[in-house]
Parts: C-alpha cells; structure tokens; sequence
C-alpha cells in the first residue's frame, strides 16, 4: 500500500469522524512531493473548503521562523547568541526564584531554557499585572506586557532546565528592537521575503482565505469562542483569541503570533532541510537542527535545537522518525517535521485546536508516511 493510499485513509477517517474540519498535509523527499492534499472545511458553516492557499493561524508555528530571523541576523553580526537579553530590553529583568538577576542569553531564548515557562496563572494575575502569552488578545506592547514579569521569579535559573515557553517572544522584542522596525519587518526582510513566503505574516495578507479556527467537542469540532479555554484535561491551559491577529495594537507574538499556508512553512522547511537557501549560513542550520540543550530532555528520547525537538533515540521516542529528526506543532492544529536522514520535509495543517497538534491526527500521518 502505496504512502498516497495510506495518507489518504487517515485524512478521510479524521474528516468524517469530524475531528479534523479540515487540513493540508504535504510531505516531500529530496524536495519532490511525495503527497499533496487540501481536505476539508476552512469553514464548514459556510461550506467553504481548504484550499493550499488557505492561510492558517500558526501559533507556535511562528517559533521556527522567528529563531530564523534571530540567527540570519547573527549570521551577518547584528547579534550573537551570547548577547545578555537584557542588553537589548533593558526594561526585561526578571530574577531567578532565589532572587538574583537572571543571567538570560539569547541562546537561552532559542532553547527554551531562560526559565520562562508557558504558565496559565501569568493570565490570571490581578489587572494591571497579567501577562498574556501570546495567543489571548490584547492592546499592550512587548514593554507593557512582559516587563510585567520583573515581578514574577522565573520558574528556574536560565540553562539549568528545559520548559516550553513564551521565550519566542521576549526574542521577537530583541529582533524588533535591534532591527529597528516591527518584528513582522524583521521577518520579512531575513526570511519570508528571500523564501518567498508571501502570506507569512502578523496581519492577514487575505482575510477571504483565512481559516475558521475549531476546538475538539464531541462528536465533533465545535467553532472556536473568543475567547476559547481548552477543558482542563486537554494539556493546553491557555487561552486562544482567534480575532487577536486582526488588532494591530496587540504586540506581535514571536512564539504565536503568525498566520500563513502551508506552501509557505514547506517552502521553509526544504530551506532548512538543504542548509538554509537564501536565509542561513549552512553551518548555522546544522547548529540549529542539532542538540542545543546538552543533557537536559525535551520530551523522552529528544533533545532540542533553535528550531524544535530533535530525536535522540526514536525507541526512547517512540517514533519511526530517524535520529536527528527535528519535529514540532502549532496549538491551532498544526504539526510538521524534519528527517534529514530520509530526505523528508512533512507538514500537516489544520483548523482544529487541539487535535491537529496535540491529538491523534499528527501521530497517525507520521505512522502513515513510515509504514509507505
């Protein structure tokens, strides 16, 4: 059974149970397509299909292309990897939880080991001291917003663990800051322009084409609230504004706050896969693709780079994927991985948070593309 049969059951299965609305999977090796497919509903009320130039909200999707940008920018010496964040944004300086002012690199940002961690009680502060994280809509700017917590201790001291963060965005200050424009000027200049991702941005390029964003009910996706909370046994505490991306006010969000489709991030992808285009110096890509966190765990069996998980031991992993897989998702829905081994470059996108990332659906299109 051939990778198109197989990958096409498991897209046909998700879509009539009604778990996924709908999707754009692509995978490729050695840059050729191996599958391509638009699937489903980007609005099912209204009957409107995905289509591949349907533009999705790409929540952490939005990580990778920012640390892009964060490292072609080191490559031409406009910052280093060693630069003390605070350097930058002198307003940013939150202590450790003995105290002490944290000693953040933005090597730290890049790994998620500042000691900043995606938590929903920052949400939850009294007003005037609550910290949105990057998906909740608000009017504040990078200062107003995350200088908020040089009142909060950091979970640990910066590079003594790994947490998943909201530290994208502290780097997105940093870039905006250092390149003397928004973050989106920034992103365009060092890496969507030069890979051509002409929908990849923090406002939507065409508002016809955006996606209706759906949360997982049973027994099927429901259309998402504004603001929606995921039921706390879902493993995802914060909140989602799906009108947050058409507010100009709210801070452009490194680690959450793009939109794009999926041509666009596989376009992406292949320049990671093949050394980094127009974008990266090669050596820089191999740098970001490899362990950056020493012997500190992501998740069992990986490690982690500048751009997401790296698998170290795919037993330990439980993944067919080959060592030295890079892989992460997008709350909204998405999932997408590396396997340089293999050739292969593999996204799946879609409108359903949060089973399009963290449910079924990812797992089954990894088992589907190994099993061809």
């Amino acid at each position: 059974m051939g990778i198109e049969h197989r990958l096409n059951q498991v897209i046909d299965r998700f879509l009539e149970t009604g778990k996924i609305t709908g999707t754009v999977v692509l995978a490729y090796q050695h840059g050729q397509p191996l599958f391509r497919r638009a699937a489903g509903f980007a609005d099912r009320e209204a009957g409107e299909p995905v289509e591949f130039d349907t533009i999705f909200r790409l929540a952490s999707l939005t990580k990778p292309i920012v640390a892009a940008t964060a490292l072609s920018m080191i490559d031409r010496g406009l910052l280093s990897v060693s630069d003390r964040v605070a350097r930058h944004l002198p307003w940013f300086q939150p202590k450790t939880p003995d105290g002490v002012a944290a000693n953040m690199s933005i090597h730290h940002l890049l790994t998620h080991t500042s000691g900043l961690v995606y938590d929903v009680t920052l949400e939850h502060l009294a007003d005037g001291q609550a910290i949105t994280c990057g998906l909740l809509n608000t009017d504040l700017d990078f200062e107003a917003n995350f200088s908020r917590h040089n009142a909060v201790p950091l979970a640990f001291a910066p590079g003594t663990a790994w947490a998943y963060s909201f530290a994208t965005d502290i780097l997105g200050a940093v870039i905006a800051k250092v390149h003397g424009g928004t973050l989106e000027d920034a992103v365009v200049t060092y890496v969507a322009g030069p890979l051509g991702m002409a929908d990849s941005r923090f406002h939507v390029t065409d508002p016809t084409r955006l996606a209706v964003p759906y949360a997982d009910a049973h027994p099927a996706a429901i259309r998402m609230t504004d603001p929606y909370f995921a039921p706390g046994e879902a493993g995802w505490t914060l909140g989602f504004s799906p009108s947050r991306i058409f507010n100009p006010k709210a801070f452009q969000s490194g680690g959450a706050g793009m939109v794009g489709t999926a041509g666009d991030f596989l376009a992406f992808l292949e320049a990671l896969r093949t050394g980094g285009g127009a974008v990266l110096k090669p050596e820089t890509v191999g740098l970001g693709l490899s362990n950056r966190i020493g012997a500190l765990v992501s998740d069992p069996g990986c490690s982690f780079g500048y751009f997401g998980a790296v698998v170290e031991d795919p037993a330990e992993a439980v993944t067919p994927q080959a060592a030295g897989t890079i892989r992460w998702g997008g709350v909204y829905g998405h999932s997408w991985f590396i396997d340089q081994a293999n050739g292969l470059a593999v996204l799946s996108m879609s409108n359903n948070a949060l089973e399009g990332c963290m449910g079924e659906f990812p797992g089954r299109i990894v088992e589907a593309v190994y099993a061809a």
